[in-house]
């Protein structure tokens, strides 16, 4: 009996989404183009707070079913314990339901866009929700963050390919999903715009403004309606801040725009450790998980996201942090307690690191905030402890989120307003603008790219702030070579050259040996007056007439890269190699052309 209940509610599901799809493709027939977006951008916010309500309500399944298999089983020092259960969990998930592997972390997004044409496999609608839910829920020192807005870009990306919207449409309904998420996740609809704005979408004009506004402000509505508030991450203690304390804002801005340096070069660090490592799947995730338990075991709050220290702190309550702790002894020392405070701030970067690179799936948008809020903890206390000062501990705690934030995603005007809105007023947003602009412009300084996507911005994968960087790093360069040409080998006469000269129209004919190494190139305007004296063709040989090319592209070279070589050799056309071997020419010309088209195409409007 339950099977057939199952089975028709399956059948009744099926039927309803079958409908569903028939009315919004026959309203994409009666709406224009215009009217469609907006109302897909409501659909896309919606699906993307369920999704976010899904995510938070699961995870805390998790954490709650964890702790009832603790209090069953009465497992040994089960908050180091279980982190590894819920990372090898994940693991053997992504092995066995998920072919294998996984996107981690928003870089994916950036990289749909830049070279998918911003399209993002189906399985993120539902994998990073079911990974991130075990790794965090169970105690994993990441965030919820990140997943959170992969699978909204996975629903906007998914939507406009299902409805047959072009590249231009998928990739705003994608930012759309993306805002949704944030603003969804911590009921920040103007954090979630900017978000979606300065991370995701290097272009944007203001009228794309408006559906991801509608996105963002539907997934706040929704997440608000149905989640609880001890879900929701908020803060409503928070003091009028003094002009006379600017000078300890600018100090902070400093110290979190150098923590935000540490931190990315940290994590990379270990992550590329971790991944060097020859063993397989189980057994890493075994033995990164094993070392983040130990750090748990010292410092207990690395456990899971860690909102819930967030708030004690603010609340200057720095006590309870280290009860049931091998440093509980010392809570009535106030120096003490600052230095475990300190070195729990340094130490979440390799908690988070061992998480994710161990085989977890999670974020580092939520350790960005409580690095930050113990950062902002940590000097406020300091200086108040010395006698120097007397500084408000909630207010140094809340704006060095924003700080951390700032520095390590590059995202300033997200960080001011995520914090003005989490905070429920703008009464510290002269601090905010203050600390996000000095960390930024430090971190800056000496990572050019954002910590979540230097990786693939090395290797010209995704877009950065410059605009024909973007356009030209969009174009794919195995489309531009052009194989058709005409090889000559060498020879002691040019007999071969004037009938490839007779069969084509070519102006440039590259000279290769028998493992089709490129050896020189011949010029036709060059060899003309040899090709039409027959004495000179049968005694001239094509050592004497070929050249060493000025310039070389290399296949995995990046167009931003084989623009410059255009440039300083002044060719129009310059030969192809891959490991050594010729493929053929690309043409100045050719690409752009390929750039004006794709100038018209990617924009959003």
């Amino acid at each position: 009996m339950p099977k057939a209940k199952s089975f028709l509610f399956k059948r009744f599901l099926k039927r309803t989404f079958s409908k569903l799809e028939k009315l919004i493709f026959l309203l994409k027939e009666l709406l224009t183009p215009r009217q469609f977006i907006y109302l897909s951008c409501i659909l896309v916010g919606m699906s993307s707070a369920l999704a976010v309500i899904i995510l938070k309500t699961f995870a805390h399944w998790v954490f709650k079913s964890s702790q009832r298999l603790d209090a069953f089983f009465h497992l040994p020092y089960s908050n180091s314990t279980l982190p590894i259960i819920g990372i090898v969990i994940t693991v053997i998930i992504t092995k066995r339901l998920l072919g294998g592997s996984i996107e981690k972390g928003t870089s994916q997004i950036m990289y749909a866009v830049a070279k998918k044409r911003g399209i993002i496999p189906r399985k993120q609608m539902f994998a990073q929700i079911i990974t991130s839910s075990f790794t965090v829920g169970m105690g994993g020192s990441a965030g919820l963050e990140s997943p959170i807005t992969v699978t909204g870009a996975a629903f906007g990306s998914n939507f406009a390919q299902n409805y047959r919207l072009s590249y231009k449409d998928r990739t705003l309904l994608l930012a759309c999903g993306v805002a949704a998420g944030i603003a969804a996740a911590f009921n920040a609809p103007i954090a979630g715009v900017l978000f979606a704005s300065e991370v995701i979408l290097a272009e944007i004009s203001i009228t794309a403004f408006i559906p991801i506004m509608i996105s963002a402000a539907t997934g706040a509505l929704i997440s608000t309606v149905v989640l609880n508030e001890d879900i929701l991450f908020s803060f409503k203690n928070v003091e009028f801040y003094d002009f006379h304390n600017i000078p300890y804002y600018i100090l902070l801005g400093v110290l979190s725009g150098l923590v935000s340096i540490n931190y990315a070069r940290t994590f990379r660090k270990v992550e590329h450790y971790i991944a060097s490592l020859k063993f397989n799947a189980i057994n890493k995730a075994l033995f990164g998980a094993g070392i983040l338990g130990v750090l748990i075991f010292f410092f207990p709050s690395l456990f899971g996201e860690g909102y819930e220290n967030i708030k004690i702190l603010a609340d200057n309550h720095p006590e309870q942090m280290v009860k049931n702790t091998v440093f509980e002894r010392f809570s009535d020392s106030s120096w003490i307690l600052l230095l475990v405070i300190s070195a729990t701030m340094l130490v979440k970067v390799y908690a988070t690191s061992l998480t994710l690179s161990a085989g977890g799936n999670g974020g580092n948008f939520a350790p960005s905030l409580f690095v930050g809020s113990y950062l902002g903890f940590t000097l406020a206390s300091f200086l108040n402890l010395t006698g120097l000062t007397k500084l408000p501990i909630g207010n140094f705690t809340l704006v060095g989120m924003a700080g951390i934030l700032s520095g390590l995603f590059h995202a300033p005007l997200t960080a001011i307003f995520l914090i003005a809105e989490i905070t429920g007023g703008y009464s510290l947003m002269v601090p905010l603008m203050i600390v996000s602009s000095v960390s930024f412009a430090i971190s800056k300084r000496f990572e050019p790219h954002s910590f979540d996507i230097k990786n693939l911005a090395d290797k010209g994968e995704v877009f950065t702030d410059n605009r024909d960087t973007n356009i030209l790093n969009s174009i794919d360069v195995s489309k531009l070579i052009q194989s058709d040409y005409k090889a000559i080998s060498v020879s002691p006469n040019l007999d071969e050259l004037v009938q490839k000269i007779q069969e084509s129209d070519d102006a440039i004919f590259p000279v290769l040996d028998e493992e089709n190494k490129l050896l020189g190139l011949i010029f036709l305007d060059e060899i003309r007056p040899i090709v039409f004296s027959p004495f000179k063709v049968k005694y001239t040989t094509t050592n004497e007439v070929m050249h060493p090319p000025k310039e070389i592209i290399f296949y995995d070279e990046t167009l931003e890269t084989i623009m410059e070589k255009f440039d300083t050799s002044g060719c129009k056309v310059l030969p192809v190699l891959q490991e050594g071997v010729f493929l053929g020419f690309i043409n100045k010309q050719l690409i752009l052309e390929k750039y004006r088209m794709r100038l018209k195409s990617m924009v959003i409007e």
